[in-house]
């Protein structure tokens, strides 16, 4: 059996997405929203456990910013999007920036 050359394997598409440049998700502290809604926020769209959601909150409110994630700009800019949206259905301005790794 033929393979077609259009269909990409599991670990080709691993290896092109090792390739695409890396950018950090940098959370900024503000004096708005409340501690437990960036957890909720960090949680649902960047970590899998509460508890490194709340080291990243802390350390965001203890420094003044904190690195929440690194990957590819597009993923990165596609999960702020979603985070800044959900935050901004509750009136909160949650920020994050995004720059090169």
């Amino acid at each position: 059996m033929e393979k077609n050359s259009s269909t990409l394997t599991e670990e080709s598409v691993d290896s092109k997405t090792e390739l695409l440049p890396l950018y950090k998700i940098i959370l900024i502290d503000d004096n708005v929203t409340p501690q437990d809604f960036v957890s909720t926020v960090l949680h649902r769209f960047f970590v899998p456990t509460r508890e490194e959601a709340k080291r990243i909150m802390l350390e965001a409110h203890n420094t003044g910013s904190a690195l929440v994630a690194v990957m590819p700009l597009e993923r990165a800019e596609f999960k702020v999007e979603k985070a800044r949206e959900y935050s901004r259905m509750y009136s909160y301005p949650l920020t994050f920036t995004i720059e090169p790794a």
